[in-house]
């Protein structure tokens, strides 16, 4: 396990030289100047060269990187160039607690309905209610989640303006509270944001289960006169869930940067919609440390995913 985990620590250094890198060069070959944005076209001269080297742009592109990294280890993730002399840090603290909470609560959303969804589908496949499930899990997984973000805005509105329901349609209340006015804030984005997961959870598990039930070591059960939810306990369930495990490291790892168009359009202050704000006005070190932060997430939740592929299955080693 020691080597194993040593491996992918490694690796991560790696993937995070090049997410570095390609949001660095990316962020330096990008045309306009963000000094002259945020001084505007009128700038003095002198004020303009002093904000460039204080920010140190007036340095080769070899040495802003090598500055870059540097600071990184250091836990410096560079100043804000939208506010000016902000640290990144401080924005993140404040984008983070918000998009874990919604992917956090959108993920086991996910899995406590899709996954068991599935699973009865399959033991009943072919029968009505296998079909209505899946023709609910297709339109669902079809549908792009800003089509449902502002389908359900429309339907909110709509009842106001014909019942008097009242109903927030933007903004996310209080961080990981839960009176009912804050709930009635988050419970459409978490949903929002769970439909497609769902319909995906919910698809795969079918698939994953049917593929389990036609394997001999299930006849074989049957054949030994094991009754039926004993066999889905004990040989189908455990089997079915190795594929789904890869799915959830994968979902795992975007806890951290939320929904992008799901914050966007709920006006909900997470990293997604920081990193929107931050490409609308070329605010590059967010947009560095945004995409530092997901490469690590997504890299630790794919070694979350490796180390339950051993729980779910034994004969896997983290070798």
């Amino acid at each position: 396990m020691a080597q194993f985990l040593i491996k992918r620590l490694v690796g991560l250094v790696f993937i995070l030289i090049g997410v570095t890198f390609i949001t660095f060069m990316i962020g330096y070959l990008a045309p306009g100047d963000p000094i002259r944005d945020m001084l505007g076209p009128h700038a003095n001269p002198v004020a303009y060269e002093q904000l460039r080297h204080s920010y140190g742009l007036d340095l080769p592109w070899y040495q802003q990187y090598w500055n870059f990294i540097t600071n990184m280890l250091r836990g410096n993730l560079g100043r804000s160039f939208q506010t000016i002399n902000r640290p990144v840090t401080e924005i993140l603290r404040d984008g983070v607690p918000v998009s874990l909470e919604l992917g956090f609560w959108g993920l086991l959303t996910q899995l406590l309905i899709g996954v068991p969804l599935g699973l009865a589908a399959a033991l009943r496949a072919g029968k009505w209610s296998d079909t209505l499930s899946m023709v609910l899990a297709l339109t669902f997984y079809a549908l792009p989640s800003y089509i449902l973000a502002v389908l359900f805005q429309v339907i909110i509105v709509f009842l106001h303006s014909t019942t008097g329901f009242s109903w927030p349609v933007s903004g996310w209340g209080n961080t990981w509270q839960y009176s009912f006015s804050d709930i009635q804030y988050k419970i459409g984005p978490i949903l929002i944001y769970a439909a497609i997961g769902m319909a995906y959870y919910a698809r795969l598990a079918r698939t994953s289960t049917l593929e389990v039930l036609k394997q001999d070591y299930i006849r074989t059960a049957r054949s030994k006169g094991l009754k039926e939810p004993i066999v889905v306990r004990r040989h189908v369930i455990r089997n079915a869930l190795i594929p789904l495990v890869t799915a959830f490291g994968v979902a795992l790892g975007f806890l951290v940067g939320g929904a992008f168009f799901i914050e966007t359009i709920f006006n909900i202050p997470g990293i997604g919609f920081t990193t929107i704000q931050s490409i609308n006005t070329r605010d590059y070190p967010v947009i560095q440390a945004t995409a530092v932060l997901l490469a690590i997430a997504v890299v630790l939740g794919n070694l979350i995913s490796d180390i339950l592929y051993t729980v779910v299955d034994p004969r896997i080693k983290t070798a």
